[in-house]
């Protein structure tokens, strides 16, 4: 098959190396620096498979600087361009994906088009009265920030929005392609693939939300969160997983599909969704309020990224606290070597960890590090089982 792949974020790159395993494979951003990286053979995304694949695996993986408008003959056209949440509009901005359907339009190829972007319930129907030469599915992923590749090598399920030739043909690609050949394909309509994707990330945000607010009940009554939630992952119904308490839920998917799901419920009875998006909020209030209660002179944030082995530092619940405690008045400072300016939202980046820990009063951090070993006294955080 030949593919061509649109968007090198974790999910364009992750498909585009699964994929070119065994198939004829082009990639395109508008990011000259993520092509350049993958021309020469660097993910241009913190993934350790992807590296791993780029430097060891025989991958027939190209990258091109322009839109390949003059090749033709693709089978399939994959978009993964990045659509974020409008607060203005309450919606996903599926600006990009119209940009790269335009494209595909007017091109000298007819594939049929995979959209892996997440999207809002019932847009594919709505885009596919717009363009009639060409089949468009949307392939809901499930993928995980710095583990992209593993989770498409192993997939938990593969959920496509169509019960076509061409939908199953897709199926077959990727389940050819992973390394857990009895891998679940599921068909399904396509709306219902959309909804499986915004019930499934908000079912996670509100797992999140239970265990951060029974941290808080915790917190406040001075009880010992780790023994509770140890008691509740027992029982086989909870389980023990997904369970260790944080500043909130944040990064790319969990924040906007939350909030789209939520919009989608405009003419639906609901408690449950708004309760979510309320509890992440009320989350970053208490423990901003609970570091206030310590009078620190100078806090430092070691790290902005919402879990290791992430490059992603969008919606971080790490931002939402750094803000709320600057608005106090303390005096803020930042370790996070993925910003190479010299400041972020006013507060000084600190290039030397040992002088940032030297400086701080106070250290937060979502989740444990070596690198504060020899500063336990200083370190608040809410990991209590050193996971992720």
């Amino acid at each position: 098959m030949k593919i061509l792949v649109i968007g090198l974020g974790y999910v364009g790159t992750a498909n585009a190396v699964l994929l070119s395993q065994k198939n004829e494979v082009i990639c395109f951003d508008t990011d000259y620096l993520k092509i350049n990286k993958l021309i020469n053979g660097i993910s241009p995304i913190k993934d350790k498979e992807i590296s791993d694949y780029l430097s060891s695996k025989k991958l027939n993986l190209i990258s091109s600087k322009n839109y390949p408008m003059d090749i033709d003959n693709f089978d399939f056209a994959i978009i993964a361009t990045p659509t974020n949440y409008n607060v203005e509009t309450n919606t996903f901005d599926t600006t990009s994906i119209e940009k790269s359907l335009e494209c595909i339009h007017k091109s000298n190829s007819n594939p049929t088009v995979i959209i892996r972007s997440t999207i809002p319930i019932g847009y594919i129907k709505k885009i596919q009265m717009k363009y009639h030469d060409f089949e468009i599915i949307f392939v809901p992923e499930f993928l995980r920030e710095g583990s992209a590749l593993k989770d498409s090598l192993f997939p938990s399920r593969i959920v496509i929005g169509s019960h076509s030739i061409k939908g199953k043909a897709f199926a077959k690609l990727l389940s050819d392609s992973s390394l857990n050949q009895n891998v679940q394909i599921i068909h399904t309509n396509s709306t219902e693939a959309e909804s499986s994707k915004l019930f499934s990330n908000a079912y996670l945000a509100m797992r999140v939300a239970f265990f951060n607010e029974l941290d808080s009940f915790a917190m406040s009554r001075d009880l010992n969160s780790q023994e509770i939630i140890n008691v509740l992952s027992l029982d086989p119904r909870i389980g023990d997983f997904y369970n260790n308490p944080s500043f909130g839920y944040g990064g790319y998917c969990l924040p906007k599909d939350t909030k789209q799901l939520l919009t989608n419920f405009d003419k639906t009875p609901q408690k449950i969704f708004k309760a979510i998006v309320d509890s992440n909020v009320i989350r970053k209030d208490f423990i901003a309020s609970e570091i206030t209660k310590l009078k620190p002179k100078i806090i430092g944030i070691y790290k902005l990224a919402m879990k290791e082995g992430s490059d992603n530092i969008r919606e971080s619940s790490m931002q939402g606290i750094m803000k709320r405690v600057k608005a106090k008045g303390i005096r803020v400072i930042v370790y996070e070597p993925l910003i190479k300016e010299k400041q972020f939202f006013n507060s000084e980046i600190y290039r030397d960890l040992e002088l940032f820990k030297k400086d701080a009063d106070l250290i937060l951090c979502n989740r444990s590090h070596p690198d504060l070993k020899d500063v336990q006294d200083k370190i608040f955080t809410r990991d209590l089982f050193n996971q992720d």
